[in-house]
């Protein structure tokens, strides 16, 4: 079983990169808890997401990513 996400989003300039990732992160792990009542024993603490996550700007590398996401 994965136990990480491949995302290529695009994040609108008013936006930091962490104020984005706080929200995304916290915003689904309450619709996860929502709709897997017995996740909420396994994670009890309500940290369904590991500290940190990673990010890199994509330019020309797009396409490339966006294959490799989706595989």
């Amino acid at each position: 079983m994965p136990d990480h996400v491949h995302m290529l989003v695009s994040i609108p300039s008013r936006l930091s990169v962490s104020s984005f990732m706080g929200y995304l992160k916290g915003k689904s792990a309450l619709m996860m808890f929502d709709k897997h009542a017995n996740l909420k024993y396994k994670f009890g603490n309500r940290h369904f997401w590991a500290e940190g996550y990673y990010v890199s700007p994509v330019g020309l590398n797009e396409a490339t990513i966006k294959k490799y996401s989706q595989d």
